[in-house]
């Protein structure tokens, strides 16, 4: 059992108050997923060809000397933005050169996200405690997706925890199981896909993005998951200007939709939507299987 929970903001002025709406729908899914959590906001896109990397240390770590090293290796200095074990790196460097630099100078850091405009937070400890921890309230961007676990697979760590990612700007949060990750794993190591971790979710997330990079949009690649990922579940998955939810052929994992002229709102439970506004007015459902939502920025 996990929590999964997502806002688009229509309102463009409402943008500012993203984080404030956000908390209270995470945290409300406490008692889904008490182990970790993550989140994973969509902010004003960087111009080309900058990218950011969300990292994160499991212990201490001396971002400035990262700062400090980088121009070493590419001639510039990096902007960076550090919150304790977390940071977010934006260069103009070209981004495999950047990820391979990081990982062979900086092993002991895990790279959560790369993109435009994602950023990525993701830790364990009581959803309250990480949403304080990274000061969640204070996010501002279009869009965002988060996500509780209680873990019934694969051990409670950092890089367990969802949102996972794969490729750029493009992340997956999922309340259910999967009965073939490891069929998917194989299918996709040798067309020189690296997994991190053995978590049932990184492979439906690593699947989807492969066939976005092979040439499906969203839509068609969520499509073509319907027939290769075998399981119960519900999928939110999030792009740089697109929010998309979906449920399996049984639909036996929860999943709530609120909408109004000023937003979409998703939750596995409606008690975490309860607080947002003139809620009791939103045009309220649930998800049928198998079908389709996808919103727009």
């Amino acid at each position: 059992m996990c929590g999964i929970v997502g806002l688009l903001i229509k309102k463009p002025e409402w943008r500012e108050s993203l984080g404030e709406l956000m908390v209270p729908m995470l945290i409300g899914m406490s008692d889904r997923g008490p182990d970790s959590a993550g989140l994973a906001v969509f902010t004003a896109t960087l111009p080309e060809p900058q990218r950011k990397y969300s990292l994160y240390s499991k212990d201490k770590f001396d971002w400035e000397s990262l700062r400090r090293s980088f121009p070493a290796a590419f001639a510039t200095v990096p902007e960076i933005q550090s919150n304790g074990n977390r940071a977010v790196l934006i260069s103009d460097r070209e981004p495999d050169l950047v990820k391979q630099w990081l990982k062979a100078k900086y092993p002991q850091l895990h790279l959560l996200s790369t993109g435009r405009t994602i950023d990525l937070y993701k830790d364990t400890g009581k959803p309250a405690m990480v949403a304080d921890r990274y000061n969640f309230s204070a996010l501002k961007g279009s869009h965002a997706i988060a996500h509780t676990r209680m873990a019934t697979e694969s051990a409670v760590t950092p890089d367990r925890a969802h949102p996972f990612t794969a490729g750029e700007d493009f992340c997956l949060v999922h309340n259910g199981s999967l009965s073939n990750p490891y069929s998917i794993r194989r299918r996709l190591e040798p067309l020189g896909i690296h997994f991190e971790t053995d978590n049932d979710t990184e492979a439906a997330c690593r699947f989807l993005e492969w066939r976005m990079r092979e040439g499906d949009d969203l839509e068609t690649a969520i499509k073509q998951g319907f027939v290769e990922l075998d399981g119960f579940y519900t999928f939110l998955m999030g792009t740089a200007d697109k929010l998309a939810l979906v449920r399996d052929a049984f639909a036996c994992k929860p999943a709530v939709v609120a909408e109004t002229d000023e937003y979409v709102a998703i939750a596995s439970e409606f008690r975490s939507l309860a607080h947002l506004p003139d809620v009791k007015n939103a045009h309220l459902y649930e998800p049928a299987p198998e079908e389709l939502y996808v919103w727009t920025v």
